[in-house]
């Protein structure tokens, strides 16, 4: 686990979108003024930008050099590789159990996961990398649902906004994936395209 302080030396190098931590008004100030600062500078090369662009994908989402890479080979043979790679990246377990609000954060989803919390469609998941598809159902176990980490969801307000490709039961503590994630550059914060033009070097 990164120590705070590394996470915000990251976020500061790559946006405030990549930990949850970072995403906070104060952060963004902070970042504002840095970004001031630095005006006058000559412009990074395109080696630099696309690194840039693939270690904030790989941190937002919490992956490893591998399976970053990976998931952008699979991606880059399909008609749309952008939208593919956002639909691999979405799909996961872990992401959709953070897009509903039953974790504080990927990281915690994942860990959620890989100790046996959650099933989908009634048969216990140990992997975050799961991916569900539209008509899947993701839901805590009976035997965990009274744990800390759930206990209050029913009647908490829901941290964050579900997409609209999730129906989410808090009461039930229950996600139907309803629809599938649309990738659009400007929503998603992350620009794909780069990414490949990284891995085609």
């Amino acid at each position: 686990m990164l120590p705070i302080k590394s996470k915000y030396k990251i976020a500061k190098r790559l946006g405030a979108g990549v930990f949850e931590q970072t995403q906070s008004q104060k952060f963004a100030l902070s970042e504002a003024r840095s970004k001031k600062e630095r005006r006058g500078g000559r412009g990074g090369s395109d080696f630099g930008r696309q690194l840039l662009e693939k270690q904030r994908v790989r941190y937002t989402y919490g992956l490893s050099e591998r399976q970053l890479s990976n998931y952008a080979e699979e991606a880059f043979t399909k008609k749309e590789p952008s939208a593919e790679l956002h639909l691999s990246l979405e799909m996961r377990a872990d992401s959709i159990m953070y897009r509903a609000g039953f974790s504080s954060s990927r990281r915690a989803a994942r860990q959620a996961i890989s100790h046996g919390h959650a099933k989908v469609n009634g048969i216990r998941i140990t992997r975050p990398s799961h991916r569900l598809k539209k008509g899947d159902v993701l839901e805590i176990r009976e035997g965990n649902r009274k744990s800390p980490l759930y206990a209050g969801l029913a009647e908490a307000e829901n941290p964050r906004t579900p997409p609209s490709w999730l129906s989410v039961d808090t009461s039930l503590l229950k996600i139907e994936v309803t629809g599938e994630p649309q990738y659009t550059q400007g929503e998603a914060g992350l620009d794909y395209p780069t990414v490949f033009e990284f891995y085609s070097r």
